[in-house]
């Protein structure tokens, strides 16, 4: 491992409020780290922490937990949260389906998934954070009526989701094909860029957008579509041979 690597992953264990699969912190998160009651919003996948530090900033009044497995990634968003004295933001590294054991049942007020590895495979459809099987773990979390938020820059994984989501019982209250070129699109959307969405946008990517709610989410619809996508997957490999 590069010694930049392992001096980052130290460093983001000595920053105050950055955790390391902080199971111990289910239903205390509000008591024992951010010492309010303010609604928490939590980023999966959140790489750098640029969006939870830009949200932070622009919404103290809100606590916002950025979540990656990678700590040396989420060591640059933790130092800038530190230089710019936000106390309302903090990171955790955790598998993300692991997510229902640091949060305690409707703990969390609001979700955003940013660019998260699309996983393009069939085989590998599971993976996908916005997959029913994620999908269930966030509805235990979710508060009734909190939102999830989508971004990306992948066609295959937009339309995978736009496509499953009313399959599984959820009709998308926004659906936004290209966020920078539409002027109706929110300044949060559109003026908050990631590294990953800057490096696409460059690519000319076009960048997504939906948002929804889990109240509607039927667990069990959620389930044939799984096993829909399996047998889907089975025939597809049986016609490889």
């Amino acid at each position: 491992m590069p010694k930049d690597k392992i001096r980052r992953f130290a460093e983001f264990k000595q920053f105050d409020h950055c955790f390391d699969f902080p199971y111990e912190l289910k239903g205390k998160w509000r008591s024992d780290v951010f010492k309010n009651n303010n609604p928490i919003v939590v980023e999966l996948g959140c790489g750098k922490g640029e969006y939870s530090v830009s949200l932070a900033a622009a919404f103290p009044d809100k606590n916002f937990i950025g979540i990656d497995i990678k700590s040396n990634r989420m060591w640059r968003g933790a130092g800038i949260a530190k230089e710019q004295g936000l106390y309302n933001v903090t990171f955790a590294r955790l598998l993300m389906y692991k997510i229902t054991e640091v949060f305690e049942q409707a703990e969390v007020d609001e979700i955003w998934i940013t660019f998260p590895d699309p996983f393009p495979k069939l085989r590998h459809a599971k993976h996908r954070l916005t997959h029913p099987r994620y999908l269930t773990l966030y509805k235990q979390i979710l508060k009734p009526g909190g939102l999830v938020n989508f971004k990306t820059d992948s066609d295959e994984l937009f339309h995978f989701t736009i496509e499953m989501l009313p399959q599984v019982g959820i009709t998308p209250l926004a659906i936004d094909h290209d966020v920078h070129h539409n002027p109706n699109a929110s300044a949060y959307l559109r003026e908050i860029k990631t590294y990953y969405e800057q490096k696409f946008m460059a690519k000319g990517q076009k960048i997504k957008y939906t948002q929804f709610l889990l109240d509607m989410f039927d667990i069990t619809k959620g389930i044939a579509f799984e096993e829909m996508q399996e047998a889907e997957r089975k025939k597809l490999a049986k016609s490889d041979l």
